[in-house]
């Protein structure tokens, strides 16, 4: 597996959760009521999920692995993807177009750039990430949060 599709697929993970908190907002607009764990479960998601440990492994390991085989950080794609994970802490429509950043154009560019060996490293360094940033089952327990959630799409 190479490091863009673990990236990839945790993509489609805070997907989920914004088609969930967009569903909500609906829901809101049309005077339903919505239980506010869902929110409380869905910022919880965001901050240590997206934020802590996807956004980390991206920020601590795949942006130096791409910046050392020389791509450029300032004033390139690498840039604009850290400048966004700043601005896109709380902005669920900001996070979408990222996502999308990301998968068509940034991680297609990893692929290019990043040898199997490099790509083996990432993702080992990701399982390390992702332990010591959320913790082990973390990851498992968001997974299993989002399918409750969201269960059209599990």
């Amino acid at each position: 597996m190479k490091a863009s599709e673990v990236l990839m697929n945790e993509h489609r993970t805070v997907g989920r959760v914004l088609k969930v908190l967009n569903r909500a907002a609906d829901r809101l607009d049309a005077g339903d009521d919505v239980p506010a764990a869902l929110f409380e479960d869905s910022v919880d998601f965001l901050r240590n999920f997206a934020d802590k440990c996807h956004h980390g492994k991206e920020e601590t390991a795949l942006f130096p692995a791409m910046a050392k085989a020389g791509v450029p950080v300032e004033q390139g794609p690498i840039g604009v993807m850290l400048a966004e994970h700043e601005q896109g802490r709380g902005y669920a429509a900001l996070l979408a177009q990222h996502i999308k950043k990301e998968d068509t154009i940034l991680f297609p560019m990893a692929d290019r750039v990043l040898s199997d060996a490099t790509q083996q490293k990432l993702v080992a360094e990701f399982d390390r990430i992702e332990s010591e940033h959320i913790g082990p089952g973390v990851h498992e327990h968001y997974h299993q949060m989002i399918d409750e959630l969201d269960p059209t799409t599990a």
